[in-house]
């Protein structure tokens, strides 16, 4: 059943529908896992910050007046009751140039400004825009992204952010704009999001716990087969197989909820369990699979002996893998940053991630049971080994780049 990637493949369409982490959808899709399980599963809630935008608006008002349609940056805060009118400047990737002489205009940046947010707010923009898609884009047919400041960008400030059409930036720039007028409104709340979680006891080794994770929520818009309906459907044949295969080691199969908010379920479950994560000896996360036109892919956070171990592994099955080692944007950093070595699982390919085209159409059981029955294979080797193989330790490589990924200012060395 699990062999073949049937399973898996209807899993997926049964979970693909929008499930945006903290609401009734979210708690939808969590449920339909539960009965998967059965009576072992369990939910752990956690709190989450929500926002909603109740007006995004965006004017040209000289040299020519047109409205653009927008949406809203979340937690950007709002604007004056009659919005912001102010210079317009077009600050391209917002380098040290394209930010001189923007203080009091609102400028427009060509992405999301995540790496480069300070360098925003010292410039002094009043506000900023992005650019959302493709300029051949067609309106009916895509959808302007709704993305919002991180936490981390809001410890330093926030400024009010609307989202626009390539199509609509290109003409406000070619246009000549000068003065527009921004308006946005928007409240803040708290979401309840859960994880759900199941163990399975090991037989001999109970004390050692391996770790298995992959997120169920998806973006807004998005029914979110591939991302990551695809991965949670494999994880739960994972835990099916494992439960009428009892392995040697306990086992802690974890659906993140609210990953696509910046990895929220996976960091609040570390948060929530510190005083065991020393049994926690490694970790396997799948996100993203399934895809009939694609490629295998392993990301290891851990010693650099994990990726020759997966190379060889794959070689020896006349498995075709690509395997890096750096942190992968998914539930297994958390785990990482606490010091569990982890692996990710993902097979890329011609499939929509992020976006109203996430559809099960895309995906085939095949390519299902490909990638699956490799996981399940490396998987059974480790979880019922002598030895976990995997050193539990985190290199320094590695743990510079978990503090570039969750934007942390490296501790200065000791003189």
């Amino acid at each position: 059943m699990f062999q073949n990637g049937e399973y898996q493949l209807d899993l997926t369409r049964r979970l693909a529908f929008n499930r945006l982490g903290g609401t009734d959808d979210e708690l939808r899709a969590a449920c339909i896992l539960q009965s998967e399980i059965g009576d072992a599963a369990g939910f752990e809630e956690f709190e989450i910050p929500g926002y909603v935008v109740q007006k995004a608006r965006l004017r040209v008002l000289e040299p020519f007046t047109r409205e653009i349609p927008v949406t809203g940056v979340g937690f950007s805060g709002s604007t004056p009751e009659a919005g912001l009118t102010a210079p317009f400047a077009y600050a391209q990737e917002g380098s040290e140039t394209d930010l001189t002489d923007v203080r009091g205009k609102i400028i427009l940046l060509n992405s999301n400004p995540r790496e480069i947010w300070k360098k925003v707010l010292d410039s002094g923009a009043a506000g900023f825009l992005i650019i959302s898609g493709a300029y051949n884009d067609e309106d009916e047919r895509t959808d302007l992204e709704r993305t919002y400041l991180r936490d981390y960008m809001l410890r330093d400030g926030r400024i009010p952010g609307l989202t626009l059409r390539t199509r609509d930036a290109i003409e406000l720039v070619r246009g000549g704009a000068t003065l527009v007028n921004m308006e946005l409104t928007q409240n803040e709340h708290m979401l309840t999001s859960r994880n759900v979680v199941a163990e399975i006891p090991g037989t001999d080794k109970a004390d050692e716990i391996i770790v298995f994770t992959a997120h169920y929520d998806s973006v807004p818009f998005s029914c979110g087969a591939w991302d990551n309906a695809s991965g949670s459907a494999d994880l739960m044949a994972l835990y099916l197989w494992f439960r009428e295969n009892p392995p040697r080691r306990t086992l802690r199969f974890i659906w993140c909820g609210s990953e696509e908010r910046g990895l929220l379920g996976s960091i609040a479950y570390v948060k929530a369990h510190m005083d065991e994560i020393s049994r926690f000896r490694f970790g396997i996360n799948i996100d993203m699979t399934g895809p009939v036109i694609g490629h295998d892919r392993a990301i290891v956070t851990s010693d650099i002996g994990l990726q020759t171990m997966l190379e060889y592994f794959a070689r020896e099955r006349g498995h075709s893998l690509s395997v890096s080692q750096a942190p992968y944007s998914s539930d297994s950093t958390p785990f990482s940053d606490a010091g569990v070595p982890t692996v990710s699982f993902h097979r890329a390919g011609q499939a929509a991630g992020h976006s109203r085209y996430d559809l099960p159409e895309p995906l085939g059981s095949a390519a299902f049971a490909k990638t699956w029955n490799f996981i399940r294979e490396f998987a059974e080797k480790t979880v019922n080994s002598a030895v976990v193989p995997v050193p539990r330790e985190i290199p320094q490589n590695m743990k510079d780049e978990i503090d570039k990924y969750f934007h942390r200012t490296p501790n200065p060395p000791k003189p």
